[in-house]
């Protein structure tokens, strides 16, 4: 059996460029660079499930996902992006909440399908 030799690679032909040395900026600089104007900050959306709390939270009793939906939609907390089961989503997040936080979750299960604000500490 006869063995091939492998090739050596040949050196790198890399060049490495010199570091400039820049003037290092002021720190009111960088935050003028940074800074955002204030008009154009617009106030940040609701997402479904805090939508969901406020529209509780302006109720004296408990409701169900439906009536939550229709609220946060005439009072324009929340809108849904086009799916088609909305309120299923809303009562899964509520479900999955109260689960996974127990007592200190939002929410509170009242009967099937009708959900309240939990008790405040």
């Amino acid at each position: 059996m006869t063995t091939k030799k492998k090739a050596a690679k040949p050196a790198s032909t890399k060049t490495t460029k010199a570091k400039t040395s820049r003037a290092k900026a002021t720190p009111a600089a960088d935050a003028a660079k940074t800074a955002k104007p204030a008009a154009d900050k617009a106030p940040k959306k609701l997402g479904q499930l805090d939508a969901a709390v406020k529209v509780l939270g302006e109720s004296e009793e408990p409701l169900n996902c439906k009536a939550i939906m229709e609220v946060m939609a005439a009072k324009g907390y929340w809108k849904s992006p086009g799916g088609k089961t909305p309120e299923a989503t809303l009562a899964s997040s509520i479900q999955r909440e109260i689960s996974k936080k127990g007592h200190g979750s939002r929410f509170k299960k009242v009967d099937r399908g009708l959900f309240t604000l939990s008790a405040k500490k």
